[in-house]
């Protein structure tokens, strides 16, 4: 993890700088619940391109968020999980999406992402 001490004048713009973007607030999402192949979270974000998912991907390793482990088998086997510090995200992750939930039912729009496991962490 990159220290940042002298970046931020606020500890919401330093989480934004950490999560936000397209789609990392998502992948960390996916992720809470077990680790993750790159076809596993490109199925579960099908808006997101490859290059748009790979370069998010590689952003949350540089800050640590996510760990990449590589495994020597052909082919090639790769799988995303939550480091430590990205596990420390979790509740944050639960309020935003209990939040998204009321939103999403008041305005009566239905949302299949976040049904299922992830919601009872």
């Amino acid at each position: 993890m990159k220290n940042n001490s002298n970046k931020y004048n606020c500890p919401v713009d330093a989480t934004i700088d950490l999560i936000g973007g397209k789609y990392k607030a998502v992948i960390l999402w996916h992720l809470t619940d077990n680790r993750k192949r790159f076809s596993e979270l490109k199925r579960l974000i099908p808006k997101a391109t490859e290059k748009m998912l790979i370069q998010q991907l590689r952003e949350l390793e540089c800050v640590g968020l996510i760990i990449r482990t590589v495994y020597p088998v052909v082919p090639p086997k790769v799988e995303y999980s939550l480091s430590d510090f990205g596990k420390t995200i979790i509740p944050v992750l639960q309020a935003m999406c209990s939040w998204g939930e009321e939103y999403l039912s008041s305005t009566n729009i239905s949302s299949v992402c976040c049904s299922g496991s992830n919601t009872e962490k």
